[in-house]
């Protein structure tokens, strides 16, 4: 008798069901793609759909298999792309993930669902990710979780998160990978026109300076180096912009940004860089010099670093057709 396997699929108030929907028909595809493999004992997938009553109590609102005799394999909580509701309403969730989790099943998330797995207190001190615009308020509510998102995909084995909106489908294909096989994962993202799973939303994550911090002396320097494109300048210049001496400036510069400038210019002018990329034919060695750097190899490696691609790779994925 063939082995069936169970994925839940949590839907909390405000979870993506564009995303439930989606990995329901990726999971789908996956076991065609696996009966097309006679010769292979491959387990069924089963998908059920979960939500809370107005007791709190999780039911099934849908099931893709509903005569199969399973046992739950991995839980997803799905993505948001609203406001997140308040850790209350999450509870009887996080509750039910935990109850879950002690009995063998995977725990999964894409997105603000990371919001959901962290209240169940299993990623103290563990990794996770989330979408990039997340991060900060993931590990501020949870300051016991390593959040970490620059990657899209953090599998730590029993828990496996997954970033921005859109990364359900490279949990999915992580997910098929783990319980079919590379061979139907990569048979899925073909039929599909997916990529295998990425590992990276670091070049996804745009600079989002931090203006609402109260102090104005760092307020009136951010604004002038943005309107100087953080090039040609200095820490005295800097200091000298702000009214304040050199380590008081320093000291007030990165606990009003949580950067020290030479990082926030780096900032300034990778943001810059990837504009000129996306946007002109001008090559890697002019853009260097137009944001700063009079080393285009100091350029690149600073440049890698940050975004997580050199320049070349990152016009080649995001510039313009007429740029490649």
């Amino acid at each position: 008798m063939k082995t069936t396997l169970e994925i839940g699929l949590l839907l909390y108030p405000g979870a993506q069901l564009a995303a439930a929907h989606g990995l329901s028909d990726l999971f789908t595809v996956a076991n065609r793609m696996a009966a097309e493999h006679t010769d292979a004992d491959l387990p069924l997938l089963r998908v059920r759909h979960w939500t809370a009553g107005d007791d709190g109590e999780l039911r099934c609102t849908l099931d893709s298999h509903p005569d199969a005799d399973s046992r739950v394999a991995v839980v997803v909580a799905l993505p948001c792309i609203g406001s997140l509701p308040s850790t209350a309403t999450l509870q009887p969730f996080a509750n039910w993930l935990t109850r879950q989790h002690a009995e063998g099943v995977t725990l999964s998330s894409v997105c603000a669902g990371a919001f959901v797995l962290a209240q169940t207190g299993l990623l103290a001190g563990r990794a996770m990710t989330t979408h990039w615009s997340l991060a900060k308020d993931l590990a501020e509510r949870y300051p016991d979780v390593k959040v970490d998102a620059d990657k899209l995909v953090v599998d730590d084995g029993d828990i496996i998160t997954a970033g921005g909106v859109m990364a359900w489908t490279d949990l999915g294909l992580t997910l098929v990978d783990r319980l079919l096989g590379p061979t139907i994962a990569a048979d899925t993202a073909r039929f599909l026109a997916l990529d295998l799973p990425r590992h990276s939303q670091q070049y996804f994550r745009c600079f989002t300076p931090h203006l609402n911090h109260g102090d104005e002396a760092v307020l009136k320097v951010q604004h002038w180096l943005q309107r100087q494109d953080a090039r040609n300048v200095s820490l005295p210049a800097m200091a000298d912009q702000a009214g304040l001496g050199e380590r008081t400036f320093l000291r007030r510069f990165q606990q009003a940004t949580g950067l020290r400038p030479t990082e926030y210019c780096q900032q300034l002018r990778a943001a810059k860089a990837r504009e000129l990329l996306e946007l002109t034919n001008r090559s890697v060695d002019q853009i260097a010099w137009e944001v700063g750097y009079q080393d285009p190899a100091a350029f690149r490696k600073v440049f890698n670093k940050m975004v997580g691609l050199s320049p070349t790779d990152y016009r080649r994925r995001f510039g313009r057709r007429s740029a490649s």
